[in-house]
């Protein structure tokens, strides 16, 4: 899922004092990587769908076990992640994140090697469990290389490299994986299904052994780097009394996260196989994989253009109008075929762009010394993109792909109601 929050508190930029200014630049060109990478890694996620769908003739109840195992990762590995960081510093919870996600990278050799899909879904567990210690340690970083007045100007310009990282992740998966399998398979007798299954099992190699590498090499850039020290103003809520749990357009929130993430992922994950249906476009797997960039794509422009527009426009408001249209978008989706239903999915992405920060934002506002727990309760509701997936593919498999699109516009127009409604304070 593209620019995921974390459910670390702000820290304190004073720490970044102590380092030089030209320390500061290497070391948030190093971050903006990081942002980069757990954005490609989960948008790659959309091409393993339909691939190992083919690999292991699955349905697509089972084909969304991968977003189960990635997204679940979140709400079981979260909490514990920020203990864990908590004890070993930021800067070692990055590396220490990076190295995990590398041993997820590594292991889908061995699973494709023995072609076994429940050896493919715990490869992607452990990866998605470095990329959520990785998640939970990086943004703090990010508030304290450089002035406070110029912290959101940081942070914008890495969820935008997020969403970069999002959009080129397809056309890496269709080059190296999907099309691989369809040079494979092209022309094919019976009698040589069982090579070009291991063909296609073996596709995935290559580009997650490449992954390792690059996630290796950064592990050891930071396990290198000087990075300021940052604290955390830690609250012990529990003996101040009260608890976020108490703020109704927090718990509201969390539910929009929830849909939120489980709609993006739903629509994200089944593009490729919709995109290759004869009514809509009737292409190939591979060419329908460059097409999930435009639908990443347009939430990286989008996300350009909400930050000049929502500096005059209310954020609920905002938020509302942009979920309005994306299920208005699903609609059009369900109800048309062809080109119609193809360009209208895609467009999609541009108006998810603002959903998630925005959400996240309005979930977080006035709770005060409760704004760390209230930040980890959001991130536990990231899970949806493990659950609603699954329930999309149950629809997929019961009534058809195309009808199947018609869960994720609950979603939508559960968002609508927390921008116009849900986000006020009581």
């Amino acid at each position: 899922m593209a620019g995921i929050a974390t459910g670390s508190a702000p820290a304190s930029s004073s720490a970044s004092q102590h380092q030089g200014q030209g320390n500061y630049q290497f070391a948030l060109v190093a971050l903006t990587s990081l942002f980069f990478m757990w954005g490609f890694i989960t948008s790659l996620n959309d091409i393993l769908v339909p691939h190992l769908r083919n690999v292991f003739s699955l349905n697509y109840t089972q084909s969304m076990l991968i977003q189960l195992c990635f997204f679940g990762a979140y709400f079981i590995v979260s909490l514990p992640a920020g203990e864990l960081v908590k004890r070993i510093s930021y800067k070692w919870g990055i590396v220490v994140g990076l190295a995990i996600s590398a041993i997820g990278c590594i292991l889908f050799i061995p699973a494709a090697s023995m072609q076994l899909y429940i050896l493919f879904l715990g490869a992607l567990f452990v990866l998605a469990t470095g990329i959520t210690i990785l998640q939970v340690a990086a943004n703090p970083y990010v508030t304290a290389l450089g002035a406070p007045d110029t912290a959101a100007s940081r942070l914008n310009l890495t969820q935008a490299f997020n969403s970069l990282g999002t959009t080129l992740a397809p056309w890496f998966g269709a080059l190296l994986i999907l099309s691989a399998v369809t040079a494979s398979a092209d022309n094919a007798t019976p009698a040589q299904l069982d090579a070009i299954h291991m063909a296609e099992a073996s596709a995935v190699k290559f580009p997650y052994l490449l992954l390792t590498v690059v996630l290796l090499v950064l592990a050891a850039i930071f396990a290198a780097l000087k990075l300021p020290h940052v604290e955390e103003d830690a609250i012990d809520v529990a003996h101040e009394g009260g608890s976020a749990w108490q703020y109704r357009h927090l718990v509201l929130g969390a539910v929009g996260i929830f849909v939120y993430v489980g709609a993006e992922v739903s629509v994200g994950s089944f593009l490729v196989n919709f995109l290759s249906q004869p009514d809509i476009a009737n292409l190939s797997q591979a060419d329908a994989a460059h097409y999930v960039s435009y639908f990443w794509g347009g939430a990286m422009i989008g996300r350009f253009i909400g930050s000049v527009v929502m500096r005059y426009v209310d954020d609920g408001k905002a938020l509302a109008f942009n979920a309005a249209i994306a299920a208005i978008l699903l609609i059009v989706t369900v109800l048309s075929t062809g080109h119609v239903a193809m360009w209208s999915v895609l467009a999609i992405g541009l108006f998810n762009s603002i959903m998630f920060p925005t959400i996240f934002s309005l979930a977080l506002h006035g709770l005060g010394k409760y704004t760390s727990q209230g930040s980890g309760i959001l991130c536990l509701a990231i899970v949806g993109g493990a659950i609603l997936p699954v329930i999309q593919g149950t629809l997929a498999d019961t009534i058809g792909i195309h009808l199947a699109f018609l869960m994720p516009i609950i979603c939508y127009v559960y968002i609508a109601f927390y921008g116009l409604k849900g986000h006020r304070m009581r």
